[in-house]
């Protein structure tokens, strides 16, 4: 690999795709985390759910359906760490028979990059598939972690001691839950970024598609508009 080599396959358009892909990925986790007051995201509002959830928790009796809950949603973690795993061994698996993606990417564009450029594109899918392994085992141990402080909480709702291990098993569960919801983002920018094999403009569109299935979910989904209904005060 030659400095010569690199220059010939990243021009200056591979060099805005992969900054707009990154900052989008970077951008969208932002704006979901920290949306204006006046329109919440989906995640910030299952957050305020949660919260509401290990309230419930402590007069709730038996607690068995809340520790099923819980066991769902590490269920779903281990999930995508085994997926995002997989994905890892896949893109080894591409750079160890890189001649042969390189077949695959002459059916697919006019022009083929050298060998070591496509290596070099499918480690940048590798990284967000790391960063998504990364995010479920982290969420996958904080919902263990969770589930531990559930089972803390005294059976007496009247205990001093009650409410406030309630109030921590739900910080602790939105945490988890915002890990998991970093690591599915990496899963749809990874995909997007695997549009970079055939070349700078598919990425720029693979990103914006990928950006705006995100923040349509988050912001302007049939679902959030179901969790905004206030149907808590109707009788």
């Amino acid at each position: 690999m030659t400095w010569e080599t690199l220059r010939a396959g990243f021009t200056l358009w591979d060099v805005a795709a992969l900054t707009l892909l990154a900052l989008a990925w970077q951008g969208a986790g932002w704006i979901i985390e920290h949306p204006p007051r006046r329109r919440p995201s989906t995640s910030v509002i299952m957050a305020d759910y949660r919260r509401a959830w290990m309230e419930v928790f402590v007069t709730r009796d038996p607690r068995i359906f809340d520790s099923q809950i819980v066991s769902n949603l590490r269920q779903g973690t281990a999930f995508f760490a085994s997926a995002s795993m997989i994905a890892i061994g896949g893109g080894f698996a591409l750079i160890g028979n890189a001649d042969r993606l390189r077949g695959v990417a002459q059916d697919l564009a006019p022009s083929v990059d050298p060998v070591v450029v496509l290596e070099i594109k499918v480690m940048a899918m590798m990284l967000f598939a790391a960063n998504a392994f990364l995010k479920f085992v982290w969420s996958h141990r904080l919902f263990g972690y969770a589930s531990v402080l559930m089972a803390a909480v005294p059976n007496e709702p009247d205990h001093p001691a009650a409410y406030p291990r309630a109030r921590k098993a739900a910080e602790i569960n939105v945490t988890a839950a915002r890990s998991y919801n970093r690591g599915l983002r990496s899963v749809y920018f990874g995909i997007a970024a695997s549009a970079w094999l055939v070349g700078a403009s598919p990425l720029i569109v693979a990103t914006l598609i990928a950006l705006a299935v995100i923040l349509r979910r988050e912001f302007t989904s049939a679902s959030r508009e179901v969790l905004l209904e206030d149907t808590d005060k109707m009788e």
